[in-house]
This record gives structure tokens, C-alpha cells and sequence, in this order.
């Protein structure tokens, strides 16, 4: 077969073509039996094998959460930069891709002078316009793969753009769950510290009349109003903690601290889920987390910078050709005298030094090796985020179940020394260590039920469920 054009030719030249350097695999960490198993701390009935639901802060079954997570995903400034280097990314795969396609330029000029009396036509005028325009075409002829494989780097990029966006999401919506959860379980330990102290003003009247009637010294008097104002200022803090929750709720959600609407704030129970979690398996998850499919793709790119930077070591072919004219006024330019064209190919080729180019071989190779480990890191640390939030999630249900019991027998112990106390039976010492130890009971309970809310969306956090 003739190769007629250029053209032609260098299509030829492109079919033919190899891509250098390494085509990558995906690494087996991912893989591993060891990785992809049940989870070690999923031995407990708080949760379950399921598959991770999708939109997982659903399971609340709070309307006005919901509303909260759809705000941060639509106005976190957050997620507005993770959509920017999405676009970033794209619009370098972009830039990549046009590489394959012929790279045209148009140059147009004027310019008015004079010229030497040597120069000059006979008859001409010294003093003139010089008008010059040209239309220049190059087309890389892909021999080696170097356009692939930035093409490919490219794509790379992108999808860790994206997966890095999906991560971002993962940890918005879980800090405004954990923003509206502590917002929440400080109203409710609000509520139990103004009760404790509700008790402990009765408490305060009760020992006031019995020290009227000569049954309660002065010294029982100033005891338990002791361990009412201690108690009492535990609520200006515990104010302060849920007011800063709200705040960092507005802020998660693209609001100004006085622009969160009221209802965000009314909640009052702790924010819980008494079924059991579904979590999956340890194969499912390093599949879900958007960590590792960034790592996973970050290695993929380095991997085909590799092919850029050995592509290097080959000739560069560049099948050029330019059209233009040139002459004196503008009207000279449109015929047929000055017009000019040319049309050839260009071999660039850095040889015999080639050592700066495998210098950038070595250091492509090495950033493809530091990628590999920090993917292999990923994926220990996602395991461990998640048996470590499994595992905590477990041990502060028990904890709670204690206090829980500790809290009904103080409770119990307080109605007993104080009718003993009625009876005389009783001194005030013990009748104020009971009521303080009663009082501490209900406050660890109310401090527990807040860490089971943060401990829960720990969880869901390291399980990085959401989305489809």
C-alpha cells in the first residue's frame, strides 16, 4: 500500500503505536483474605452483617437531620472546593487529550519602515508597509505512548479528584450529625443537671425546715447547699458546649451562627439508634471508602507517568506544515507572489545525554512506589478506623448498661438513707454522700448517652456509607 499524504502516514504511525513503560494493575492489598473478612469487633448485638444502608444518618428518622445534612451538601465551603478540583482535574484531562489532536496557530503582523537604498525594488518606495500572515499546523505522531499515558495520568486524577470529593461528603455529613448530636445531648444533659438541681433545692428547703425544728444543724444546711450550687455550675458549661455545637452546625451548613434555623436546636434526647448497625464486611468496605479508591487511583496515575517519563527516551516525531504570505501593503498579501507554504516532519530526539531523562524515570518510579505505600497505609488505616470504632462503639454500650445499673441502685440507696434519716437512723453524712453519689449516677448516665451518640457516628464515619 502507497501512503499517498502525510496525513495518512501518520495515522499509519499512530495505529502501530506502543505505549512505553508499565501498564498498570491493581495492587492486592485490597484483595488480601485478611482485609476483606468479617470485622474482629463485629462479635457484638449492637450490629449486624447486613450491607451498609445507603444514607445512613436516615436511620434516625429525623426530618429536620435530614434537612441539615442536605444543606451541608449543597452550601459547605468544604464541598465547594471539592467540586473546584474536580473541575481542575477535568479541565487538565482535557488539556491532555487535546494533545492528540493537530495543534493549529494563526499569525498575523504589520509593520511600517524603511528600508536600506540597497534593498529596495527599483522604482519602489523606501518607506512602506510590510505585512506578514501564516496559519502553522503540528500533529505528535504518538509512537512511544507519550500522549496515552498523560491521557491516562490524566483520568487517574480525575478519579482521585472524585473519590477525594466523596470523602469530603463522607466527613460533612458526619460532623453535622455529630454537630446536631451534641447539640442535642447537651439539651438533654441540660435537662438532667437542672432536674439534679430541682432535687437538690428541695433538698435545701427539706434541711432549712428540719434545722427550724431543731432535726438538722447548720453544718447539714451548708453541706447540701454546697452540693446544689457545685451542681448548678455544671449547667453554664454545659450550656456553653451546646451552644458551640450549634454554631459549628450553622458553620457546617453555609449559615452564619444567627441564620441556623430554631428548630436545629430543639431537639432534647439524645440522638441514637437502638437497632442493631448493619456494617458488612471488611471487602465491602475498602470498595466504599473513598480513601482507598483515591489511593487506588493516585497509584494508577503515577504508574503511567512512568510510560510519560520513558517516552522521553524516544525520537518525538511532529508532522508540521505552514501556510502564509508576505508582502508590501495589504493588498499584496492576497496574491499569488508572496504566498509561501511547508510541509515536513520534525524528529526531536535527545541523544546521546540521555541521563536527564532517565533521571525522570527514576523519580516517576519512585513517586509510583511512594504511591503504592501510601495505598497499602490507606488500607490498614481504613481497618483500623473501623475495628477501633466497632470495638468503642461495643465497650461504651456495656459501659452504659452499667451506669445504668449503678445510677438504679444510687437512686435506690438515696430513698433508703433518707428514710432512714426521717427515722433518725441515719446521720447527714450519710445522708448527703448518698444524694451526691445519686446525683453524680444520673449525670455520668446523661454524659454516657452522649458518648454513644458520638461513638455511633464514629462508626458510620469509618463505614463511610451514604451513597449508592
Amino acid at each position: 500500500m502507497i501512503l499517498r499524504t502525510p496525513l495518512a502516514a501518520a495515522s499509519a504511525l499512530a495505529l502501530a503505536a506502543c505505549a512505553v513503560g508499565p501498564d498498570y494493575k491493581a495492587p492486592q492489598s485490597a484483595s488480601a483474605p485478611a482485609a476483606t473478612g468479617a470485622f474482629v469487633a463485629a462479635d457484638s448485638s449492637a450490629v449486624s452483617l447486613d450491607p451498609v444502608a445507603p444514607g445512613w444518618w436516615r436511620l434516625y428518622d429525623d426530618p429536620v437531620l435530614d434537612g441539615l445534612v442536605a444543606d451541608a451538601l449543597k452550601a459547605n465551603t468544604d464541598v465547594r472546593v471539592a467540586v473546584a478540583n474536580i473541575a481542575k482535574a477535568r479541565a487538565a484531562l482535557r488539556g491532555a487529550r487535546s494533545d492528540r489532536l493537530p495543534q493549529t496557530g494563526i499569525s498575523a503582523g504589520a509593520d511600517f519602515g524603511r528600508l536600506p537604498e540597497g534593498q529596495r525594488a527599483p522604482g519602489a518606495s523606501r518607506e512602506d508597509w510590510t505585512v506578514d500572515a501564516g496559519l502553522n499546523v503540528a500533529y505528535e505522531v504518538d509512537l512511544f505512548g507519550r500522549v496515552a499515558r498523560s491521557v491516562e495520568a490524566a483520568r487517574g486524577d480525575v478519579a482521585a479528584a472524585e473519590a477525594d470529593a466523596e470523602a469530603v461528603r463522607v466527613m460533612v455529613v458526619s460532623d453535622t450529625t455529630l454537630a446536631y448530636a451534641d447539640a442535642a445531648s447537651g439539651a438533654a444533659r441540660l435537662d438532667v443537671a437542672q432536674h439534679i438541681v430541682d432535687l437538690l433545692d428541695r433538698q435545701v428547703m427539706l434541711t432549712g425546715r428540719r434545722k427550724e425544728a431543731g432535726l438538722a444543724t447548720g453544718l447539714d444546711l451548708a453541706r447540701i447547699t454546697t452540693l446544689r450550687d457545685q451542681r448548678a455550675a455544671d449547667i453554664p458549661a454545659l450550656e456553653a458546649e451546646r451552644q458551640a455545637a450549634l454554631f459549628r452546625l450553622a458553620t457546617l451548613t453555609g449559615r452564619a451562627p444567627a441564620e441556623l434555623p430554631a428548630i436545629a436546636g430543639d431537639r432534647n434526647i439524645s440522638l441514637e439508634i437502638t437497632d442493631p448497625i448493619p456494617v458488612g464486611d471488611g471487602a465491602a468496605l475498602l470498595k466504599r471508602r473513598p480513601d482507598v479508591r483515591a489511593a487506588e487511583r493516585r497509584l494508577a496515575a503515577d504508574t503511567a507517568r512512568i510510560g510519560v517519563a520513558t517516552a522521553d527516551l524516544y525520537p518525538r516525531i511532529t508532522l508540521g506544515g505552514s501556510v502564509g504570505s508576505t508582502g508590501t501593503g495589504f493588498g499584496d498579501i492576497f496574491g499569488g507572489g508572496p504566498l509561501r507554504w511547508l510541509l515536513g516532519p520534525l524528529i526531536n530526539w535527545a541523544f546521546p545525554n540521555q541521563e536527564p531523562a532517565r533521571a525522570r524515570i527514576a523519580g516517576a518510579e519512585a513517586e509510583a512506589q511512594a504511591s503504592l505505600a501510601r495505598f497499602d497505609g490507606t488500607v490498614l488505616r481504613a481497618l483500623e478506623e473501623t475495628e477501633t470504632a466497632l470495638s468503642g462503639y461495643a465497650r461504651a454500650l456495656e459501659q452504659r448498661q452499667a451506669l445504668r445499673a449503678a445510677r438504679e441502685q444510687a437512686a435506690k440507696a438515696a430513698r433508703i438513707v433518707r428514710a432512714q434519716r426521717e427515722e433518725g437512723a441515719a446521720d447527714s453524712l450519710a445522708w448527703l454522700d448518698a444524694e451526691r453519689t445519686a446525683a453524680e449516677a444520673e449525670a455520668a448516665l446523661a454524659a454516657q448517652d452522649a458518648a454513644i451518640s458520638r461513638r455511633q457516628i464514629a462508626l458510620f464515619r469509618a463505614l463511610a456509607g451514604g451513597w449508592s
